[in-house]
């Protein structure tokens, strides 16, 4: 076979002449098909190449946020976007994002008036120079905060009492920014209770629960705005602990500035913290069963022993607060006064628990259920009362219409007094 012969043999099997040159190596031809399928795979991403690489098992936290997000169950919350999945989905999340949106922040400027010398004012130059300028009023203006909870759509808003006391301005703050001034519907100190009205329409109302079906040891979610001044974010926070005790008694003055009885209070060892107050206590269903109040503490932080008031007191007052502008006086027509041993020597009584009528008006509840000066109550709805505190404290929340039973005592004899409360009349008004 000649030379031109095995040329042709040669091209005939390699598609083209033979230069002389060295075949481009497989694997080189390989990789160039590959990187070109990854560019047209990932249309020409930056991370294409690396998207040629991925393999079934790359861990979920490694994907794209899009991937991810694509794999999630929605919570459907006012946090849009936000997901669980079912075992971070518990009792304490869903009361939180039914209530959460109701929850508001109300901020409140007061003016306080201090009185004090301009000069030598300390105590130490005080003692050498004595009151030797007269003291002078200083006006400054402090902002506080407090949280609140929506009631109606309309834009009825309930707080505690003392978080607007004095105030000059208020304004509401709701979860999703929009702010409002507010108006006091009306508010009563001895309840520490105050509804708050703004001009708004389409709002979330709470869900109100029942504070008389509650147990020791369940679930209890505190909301509201703790230290609010610090948090840019009107989203309320949230607290989580367990109905500690039932129907404590608290007298006001040791909570400092009330001038009310705290009763039948609701304890919890959820964080009730500066600002929260007003704000709803609710439970594992995300209704309303308090009104966060106060706390006892020595910090000025939560200690565990948080207070809140039972929201079926509240719904008494705001009813009386919307329907007549607030809370009707009863009248029951009697003064007590403790029974002292001297007394109890006179009345020849060896039992000194409870108290004595002294004055008994004509015409009122007390008087038309038969009761006479010098009889001793000796319990009041059923409770024991030791002396004339306890038996304010039994009469606390009672409302025009209730009727009041008097457990009595007279010459030895005891019977039951049933009162149906009425108004105070005008005359008796103060």
């Amino acid at each position: 076979m000649t030379r031109m012969d095995i040329e042709t043999v040669h091209e005939a099997a390699t598609g083209g002449p033979r230069r002389g040159r060295s075949r481009v190596p497989a694997v080189i031809v390989l990789m160039i098909l590959m990187l070109a399928l990854g560019y047209f795979l990932g249309r020409g991403k930056p991370d294409s190449i690396a998207a040629v690489f991925r393999t079934s098992d790359e861990p979920e936290w490694l994907k794209d946020e899009g991937d991810r997000s694509k794999s999630r169950d929605t919570l459907g919350t006012h946090d849009v976007g936000r997901t669980l999945d079912d075992s971070r989905m518990n009792a304490i999340v869903r009361a939180s994002q039914l209530a959460g949106p109701s929850v508001v922040s109300v901020s409140v400027t007061q003016t306080i008036v201090t009185r004090r010398s301009p000069f030598f004012g300390d105590d130490f130059f005080r003692q050498f120079f004595g009151d030797v300028f007269p003291p002078a009023e200083y006006r400054q203006q402090v902002p506080s905060l407090g949280s609140g909870f929506v009631i109606t759509q309309d834009g009825y808003i309930i707080t505690n009492e003392h978080v607007i006391r004095n105030a000059e301005q208020i304004k509401v703050t709701l979860p999703d920014g929009r702010q409002f001034d507010a108006k006091v519907a009306g508010a009563n100190d001895v309840y520490d209770i105050a509804v708050l009205k703004i001009d708004a329409k389409g709002l979330k109302p709470a869900e109100m629960g029942d504070s008389d079906d509650l147990v020791v040891g369940e679930w209890a979610i505190a909301i509201g705005n703790p230290f609010g001044f610090l948090l840019n974010d009107p989203s309320p926070s949230v607290t989580a602990g367990v109905i500690s005790a039932l129907r404590r008694d608290v007298k006001s003055e040791s909570v400092g500035g009330g001038t009310g009885i705290y009763k039948d209070m609701i304890q919890t060892d959820a964080a009730i913290n500066p600002g929260n107050s007003g704000g709803p206590l609710v439970n594992g269903r995300g209704e309303v069963i308090g009104v966060n109040t106060f706390i006892f503490t020595s910090s000025g932080g939560s200690l565990g022993m948080g207070f809140a008031i039972p929201v079926n007191t509240a719904k008494k007052v705001v009813r009386e607060i919307i329907k007549y502008g607030g809370v009707r006086g009863v009248w029951i027509g009697i003064s007590v006064q403790d029974i002292t041993p001297y007394l109890a020597q006179q009345l020849r009584v060896k039992d000194t628990r409870g108290v004595i009528v002294v004055k008994l008006e004509d015409g009122s509840p007390a008087d038309k259920a038969g009761v006479k000066v010098g009889d001793i109550i000796r319990k009041v709805q059923g409770e024991r009362v030791q002396n004339s505190d306890d038996a304010a404290r039994s009469i606390f929340g009672a409302g025009i219409g209730d009727v009041l039973t008097l457990a009595m005592e007279r010459d030895g004899k005891t019977w039951d007094a049933k009162l149906r409360l009425v108004e105070v009349p005008r005359e008796s008004r103060k």
